[in-house]
């Protein structure tokens, strides 16, 4: 194997350890389940610093990484959530948000221009920030009962707050950007 392919190495990593994560969790093995996301967190780390680093990046793997980080964030949160751990409305409100990112990409992409690529904004990296602090902090709560505390609550509003506001920013960004490619055509 090439050096080069390491860093897709690690994405397909982190997809296949979702399930373990999940199992873990439905039966209440949270400490391996907090061990096993965080070497996945740390190889999603990793894996951009390597593709970065040494110019390793390819296509497959401009397009694994993200579904791959979705999919474990996702799947982590809908688990959590059906544990009662999370609230399913916040759940929800996340799920939807994405729903509607994919959507408004799609829609843009078939009915307005191509895209040639689809990068996350600042605002949407700080709210998948919380996204991952709210389920670390969850699972490292259940994992280690005595590191719980007030604030995973504060975290869920916190995040519902970063995720409606990101919702809307992407909204935003999405329209401006179709009505300025339909003003461009002279479509609009």
């Amino acid at each position: 194997m090439s050096l080069r392919l390491l860093p897709n190495v690690l994405t397909i990593f982190r997809m296949i350890v979702v399930g373990p994560i999940v199992y873990l969790l439905l039966t209440s093995q949270y400490k391996a389940a907090f061990i096993i996301a965080m070497a996945a967190g740390l190889s999603d780390l990793l894996d951009g610093f390597l593709a970065r680093r040494f110019g390793w990046m390819t296509h497959w793997g401009g397009v694994l990484d993200p579904l791959a980080d979705k999919f474990l964030l996702v799947s982590t949160t809908l688990t959590l959530a059906w544990l009662g751990h999370l609230p399913w409305w916040l759940v929800l409100l996340i799920v939807a948000r994405d729903l509607m990112i994919v959507f408004y990409g799609y829609y843009y992409h078939f009915r307005i221009a191509r895209l040639a690529t689809a990068t996350p904004t600042e605002f949407s990296k700080w709210n998948t920030l919380c996204q991952i602090v709210l389920v670390v902090s969850v699972m490292l709560g259940l994992a280690w009962p005595q590191t719980s505390g007030p604030w995973t609550t504060w975290l869920v509003y916190l995040t519902a707050v970063m995720t409606v506001a990101s919702w809307i920013h992407y909204a935003v960004i999405w329209s401006r950007k179709s009505r300025a490619e339909k003003a461009r055509r002279g479509t609009g």
